[in-house]
């Protein structure tokens, strides 16, 4: 993503924007909130950091927390490593060789992002600069990961307190980047602190010397709680009983809502407030794009049409929603085959209920989560719009959403067939027709790749809905392949044995 944006904007933005237009889209508050303040626009390095910075941390950041958690919280809660604490090794001691693997990655992760910038033609100073905080801050978000595994006695928790601490930084950079009154905040968020490096533009060291603090900090602390706790535990005691709660398992549907409730009203949170968000920030990006033109020529340029409308930036923006649910869905029926190959589910399978029958209700209820999440993003931004009285309405809204569920629905019958035919594999394969199929778009869009390579992503084939009216005949071909999927998915899931 960084060569390629950086190479992009050479081609595409370099030497086709004023002072003028560069200073308008410095000075406008939601362009500021959702990308950070830009910084060296004039520069391919200085503007991919602006375009590609905040996404890309995050994404790595989830991922490296996660993986904290999973390989020493998550190796716990299994009773893996009771045997391997049985010898001479201690938890700080495991702990200690986690924290090595993961800042290795850490470092192949912002080595790449060096390299794609210096193939890119960017000045080396400044993809140094870059590289050194995008390193800083997986660092730092994965010391968090350890932190949060110390301190809570299980993976779920462990995982919300450290997804907790990413919003913070995320929100507190976001706060600072939308008030001079309040920049400092930027000094106290791993995320601002990056930005106040300002690569390309003032190459700045300070703010790398502090955050260089935050890993350093964190994994003191959690060597720290490792040797104070006992294996098993966490530094903090949470009760897990409770009294018997039999709601919603009178029935093999009532116990698939039950099992997904509480997982779909938090990604419906989160999209919620990702979409009001965002919806609140239709109305300024309007009246900036009415008083500078050129930046929507060069948007429609680069394959981004009709940002100029209300319903054109709705349909920009709902098209990212297929991402969210698609996952989602993905998730869900992870969590299915991961109960089945942790024995979770063994007494169920063994009462008179048909595997197939369980599976199949269950991939009912996921579905009709992805329609309520697309819903529930169309809610959000027609909140967010009203609110600073952008036009938008809301059946448009809820057009738009529902016309991206189809690329959802591709990722829920890829994850189906691989819980039929390759249980272990659940994850990577359903995240491949959104994740993968996004990303696809985006580089043979890019690379100008021939006509067939670009077809092979589910969303070009999807309409930008509301500005555009919906392909429908292309929608029932989507549809009609998840349910193809589904239908072979069944076929392997009768064939084959439990945990196989």
């Amino acid at each position: 993503m960084s060569f390629l944006v950086a190479a992009q904007y050479k081609s595409t933005f370099q030497d086709a924007l004023s002072p003028e237009a560069l200073r308008a889209l410095a000075e406008n508050p939601a362009i500021r909130v959702l990308f950070g303040t830009p910084m060296a626009l004039d520069d391919a390095g200085g503007f991919t950091v602006w375009r590609t910075g905040t996404p890309l941390l995050v994404v790595a950041g989830v991922w490296i927390m996660l993986a904290a958690v999973r390989i020493t919280r998550g190796e716990e809660d299994t009773g893996r490593w009771d045997f391997l604490l049985s010898g001479t090794l201690r938890v700080s001691d495991t702990l200690r060789s986690c924290a090595l693997a993961l800042a290795c990655s850490a470092l192949v992760i912002s080595l790449g992002v060096w390299a794609a910038l210096l193939a890119a033609g960017t000045a080396a100073w400044g993809a140094t600069l870059y590289a050194a905080g995008f390193l800083g801050v997986t660092l730092t978000f994965a010391a968090a990961g350890f932190v949060a595994a110390q301190l809570m006695p299980n993976r779920p928790r462990a995982v919300g307190t450290a997804v907790g601490f990413l919003g913070a930084s995320l929100l507190l950079r976001m706060i600072a980047d939308a008030a001079t009154t309040l920049a400092g905040l930027a000094w106290i968020s791993p995320l601002g602190l990056i930005a106040r490096t300002a690569p390309f533009a003032d190459n700045r060291v300070a703010p790398l010397a502090v955050l260089a603090c935050y890993p350093v900090a964190l994994g003191t602390a959690a060597m720290a709680i490792s040797a104070s706790r006992d294996v098993g535990s966490g530094l903090l005691t949470v009760s897990d009983s409770r009294a018997p709660r039999p709601r919603l398992l009178g029935s093999v549907m009532g116990f698939a809502v039950r099992r997904s409730l509480r997982s779909t009203l938090g990604w419906a949170a989160a999209i919620a407030t990702y979409f009001v968000v965002f919806g609140a920030t239709i109305a300024s990006i309007l009246e900036f794009f009415e008083q500078n033109p050129r930046f929507a020529d060069l948007a429609a340029a680069a394959g981004f049409a009709g940002l100029n409308s209300a319903e054109g930036f709705c349909a920009a923006l709902l098209a990212l929603c297929a991402l969210a649910t698609g996952m989602y869905a993905d998730t869900r029926i992870g969590a299915f085959v991961d109960d089945e190959q942790a024995r979770r589910a063994t007494l169920l399978f063994a009462s008179p209920v048909s595997r197939a029958g369980l599976l199949s209700t269950e991939i009912a209820v996921v579905a009709f989560g992805v329609l309520a999440l697309h819903v529930t993003a169309a809610a959000g931004i027609t909140v967010g719009a009203a609110v600073t009285g952008a036009p938008l309405s809301f059946s448009d809204a809820v057009a738009g959403a529902l016309n991206t569920a189809p690329i959802a629905a591709l990722a829920l019958g890829a994850a189906a067939l691989a819980a039929g035919w390759s249980p272990s594999a659940v994850t990577a394969v359903g995240a491949v027709p959104v994740v993968g199929g996004f990303l696809l778009n985006v580089v043979a869009e890019s690379m100008h790749a021939p006509g067939w390579v670009g077809n092979l992503s589910p969303f070009v084939h999807v309409q930008p809905v509301p500005l555009l009216g919906p392909d429908w005949a292309a929608l029932g071909v989507l549809v009609s392949i998840s349910a193809v999927l589904a239908a072979i998915e069944m076929a392997g899931y009768r064939r084959r044995d439990l945990t196989s």
